[in-house]
């Protein structure tokens, strides 16, 4: 403690001297007084309690309630120059989180952060922890009621009622069944199949669906996306009778948004099968090609003595007939075979492969071409790929035309689309004997080079998410909020100071890594014939196992000789408390919380071994697949798996201990595919 707050404490002895300590040290580091004596941990109650001359078990003895109590906290405020909160305080703050919903993106503990560090700002004593997270709760419901309120009123009658609609059944089957079927909303709930023709006209029916309900191109353009993603996560996983209960603006805003965002969802569906189609028909392609180069490899048998006999027999009778004289040496057909398999090999064989692709895509995927260019709006934001958005626009003139060729004063643009390898295949000469551009191979090469384009979004979808504009990726209200922003990101507004940040620490870098490679044995660098060296790395030797890891095993084996990774799970949370951070998306949320953990960890082990809930259910756990399958929609969301994986790592991090896992960089191991992984030196 400093000098003056240990003159603040002149005056008293004993525990009270020890609670007026704690009380101010727990207000200075967590911006509010603790609730009970257990909230303070017991490590830091002994450091305070040396400091102050006292002994730490006094600290149980300390009376909450009373006038000393109520003393101690108008002294610390009085000390730190904070007042205690009023009605005004109270409205105010209200107002401003309200504000501040969107921002935040109704993230409770951001909000609350956010909230706590205001009340600090202003030098007023914060609320308790339940009036502070019901004051946030009234501040994400007063939004959300705006929220619904704005749209309801901003959406035509004609239109709510075609929105409405979704929650009814789309038709009644036909005699003899005569039994309804699901409503149109669970159809575009359902999820796409593996990347086929028959799936992607499914996405594309869920898309011409979407789009044909006329939701307005601004209704949501003030709207966070995280906002925009809770109501869609909302609406997926309440049941139709659940929607249609709900008040006409909340109803409305719900089919909206969700409408909204899976027509976004639709567009990057079709776009990942169109790309993994693409990607199949020549895979496949090279794939039958190579299974056939396989077997004429095989009808071939010593190819090398056929050779060296034919060779032989041909300078031994330079004049004789090749009937007579070769032929009983090779036969026709072993000459034969040589040809067809020198013809399979190097140039010819991506002849081949183009050859099986062409067919591929006329026969089967063609059909599907007109109406993706139909539903799909391509741009680029960069003039060097201008020549694909002009061959797209050809595509789509001509998708219904049953022309072979492309009309000889129709402007159809080649560099920058069709690759080296493809140039010589797009043309053919027509009745004329004039070279004219085949439309199938033509379409195979825009598609190809799309692709790539595509992943890299260098050209980008109208209407997508993730395939969106670039210029999208930065929030909407940057400009307005640029110095929060940039603040956050701890990043300089200077673009020159930033770049010569960036470039004195690659200086730097580059300057060790010269001074420190000749040293580095494990490191060579090799001569190349172009000139370019390369660096070639030597495997490193295995680490010396930690001293202390072997008894650590051998203690852990003999106390928990038979330790499942359920139990593991358990354990975990009892320490952490990691399960927390799971919330219900919908606002009523009323599972027990130690039913709602039991729940939780059955699916979260589900998930996370692929054992599946079912499996899960078919246990001793008293808990039924419905139940787990109820959880998993309701509670288990992808910002929720991400703070609960930052619980679990920064405890990982907390308590590893140098003496006993060694010296070096702490990391989380991962698969590299689905997890992602943390290290800090």
């Amino acid at each position: 403690m400093q000098a003056d707050e240990q003159s603040h404490l002149k005056d008293s002895s004993g525990v009270t001297r020890l609670g007026l300590a704690i009380l101010l040290k727990c207000f200075q580091f967590l911006g509010r007084f603790p609730r009970h004596s257990g909230e303070v941990p017991a490590a830091a109650v002994e450091y305070v309690a040396r400091q102050v001359g006292v002994p730490a078990e006094l600290w149980l003895h300390y009376k909450w309630h009373g006038r000393t109590m109520e003393s101690h906290r108008a002294r610390i405020r009085f000390f730190l120059g904070f007042r205690e909160p009023t009605l005004a305080d109270g409205v105010a703050m209200s107002t401003w989180l309200t504000e501040q919903v969107g921002p935040a993106n109704r993230h409770l503990k951001r909000l609350t952060e956010a909230l706590l560090e205001r009340y600090r700002a202003h030098k007023i004593e914060p609320l308790s922890p339940d009036r502070m997270e019901r004051m946030v709760r009234a501040a994400v419901q007063s939004y959300d009621s705006h929220l619904c309120e704005t749209v309801w009123q901003r959406t035509p009658a004609e239109a709510r009622a075609r929105w409405q609609a979704l929650l009814l059944p789309s038709r009644v089957a036909p005699e003899p069944e005569a039994e309804l079927v699901p409503a149109v909303l669970q159809e575009l709930r359902a999820d796409a199949g593996p990347a086929s023709l028959e799936t992607i006209q499914q996405e594309l029916d869920k898309l011409d669906l979407v789009r044909a309900l006329g939701l307005p191109n601004n209704l949501f353009a003030s709207v966070p996306p995280k906002i925009l993603q809770a109501f869609r996560q909302r609406a997926a996983v309440e049941a139709l009778y659940e929607l249609r209960r709900h008040p006409e603006p909340l109803c409305i805003t719900l089919l909206a948004a969700y409408c909204h965002v899976r027509g976004r969802d639709l567009t990057d569906t079709v776009a990942d099968l169109l790309v993994d189609i693409v990607h199949h028909i020549g895979s496949k392609a090279e794939t039958r090609v190579e299974e056939q180069l396989v077997e004429e490899l095989k009808r071939v048998a010593g190819k090398n003595g056929l050779l060296y006999n034919l060779a032989e027999v041909a300078l031994n009778h330079p004049e004789g007939v090749i009937k007579e004289v070769i032929y009983p040496v090779v036969s026709e057909q072993k000459l034969r075979d040589l040809v067809k398999e020198f013809k399979s090999t190097g140039p010819a064989y991506r002849k081949q492969v183009q050859t099986v692709m062409r067919n591929s895509w006329r026969s089967h995927y063609r059909r599907l071409l007109p109406r993706i260019l139909e539903m799909l709006e391509f741009q680029s934001n960069n003039e060097a790929h201008q020549p694909i958005i002009d061959a797209l626009a050809v595509l789509k003139k001509y998708a219904h035309s049953k022309a072979r060729y492309y009309l000889p004063e129709e402007r159809v643009p080649v560099g920058g689309v069709v690759a080296a390898t493809w140039m010589d295949a797009i043309y053919d000469e027509d009745k004329n004997g004039q070279r004219r551009i085949n439309r199938v191979v033509y379409e195979i090469c825009v598609l190809q080079i799309l692709r790539e384009r595509l992943r890299c979004k260098e050209i980008w979808i109208v209407g997508a998410n993730r395939y969106r504009n670039p210029d999208e990726d930065l929030p909407a209200d940057f400009q307005d909020r640029r110095d929060a922003y940039y603040k956050t990101l701890r990043l300089p507004q200077d673009e020159k100071q930033f770049v010569d940040g960036l470039q004195q620490e690659m200086d730097h870098e580059l300057e060790r890594f010269n001074r420190e490679l000749p040293a580095n044995e494990f490191v060579r660098v090799l001569d190349k014939r172009n000139g370019k060296g390369w660096i070639s790395l030597s495997p490193l030797e295995t680490q010396p196992e930690p001293a202390n890891l072997e008894a650590l095993k051998a203690e852990l084996s003999q106390r928990w000789p038979m330790t499942s990774l359920l139990d593991m799970f358990k354990e975990a949370d009892f320490r952490i408390h990691y399960t927390d951070v799971f919330r219900c998306v919908t606002p009523r949320g009323n599972l027990d919380r130690d039913l709602l953990r039991e729940r939780l960890l059955l699916d979260l082990y589900g998930m996370g071994s692929n054992t599946g809930l079912r499996r899960m259910s078919s246990g001793q756990t008293g808990h039924t697949y419905r139940d787990l399958l109820y959880v998993r929609h309701r509670y288990i969301t992808k910002d929720c798996l991400r703070q609960a994986i930052a619980e679990v790592v920064n405890q990982i991090f907390a308590i590893r201990s140098p003496e006993i896992w060694g010296k070096g960089t702490t990391a989380c191991a991962s698969d590299s595919k689905k997890f992602g992984a943390w290290t800090k030196t």
